[in-house]
């Protein structure tokens, strides 16, 4: 599948292009686009830019997740997520980042800072009805089927 996609040179360098970085990655590593590095200190936000827009078609969505090597050694997470980036939606992808950990994390330009996952998804419409069909599990959740 092609996807457009659209590198936004407003700092004076263009952004890079996310990449699968193992054949059988199902994730695109997507990277800062900063002029600077940028800090977040333990328990804050950063919106962090990528540079970059698509076009997805219909029926498609784009996920933005955290890696898993900056959760685990970094204790930096995507919030929000997986965010979802709509069809319909042609601006700047940029990353919601928090800092879970007790250090100031740095982020500089082109460090792979999220993970990219394009999704097919159905439309549907509710069938509003006085019951449902009856499971073994029934209503229990949070926790019923065990630890």
């Amino acid at each position: 599948m092609n996807i457009h996609i659209t590198k936004k040179a407003y700092l004076g360098f263009e952004p890079n292009l996310p990449f699968y970085a193992s054949d059988g990655s199902a994730g695109m590593d997507v990277s800062a686009y900063l002029s600077e590095s940028a800090e977040i200190a333990p328990g804050s936000i950063s919106l962090v830019s990528t540079g970059l827009s698509i076009a997805l078609p219909k029926g498609y969505e784009c996920q933005v997740r955290s890696r898993s090597g900056l959760a685990a050694k970094n204790g930096i997470f995507c919030l929000n997520s997986p965010g979802t980036i709509d069809s319909d939606y042609r601006g700047e992808i940029k990353v919601i980042l928090a800092n879970f950990s007790k250090n100031s994390f740095t982020i500089s330009n082109g460090d792979r800072i999220a993970q990219l996952v394009i999704a097919k998804y159905e439309k549907i419409e509710w069938d509003l009805t006085n019951s449902l069909p009856e499971t073994v599990r029934s209503t229990g959740g949070f926790g019923s089927t065990g630890i």
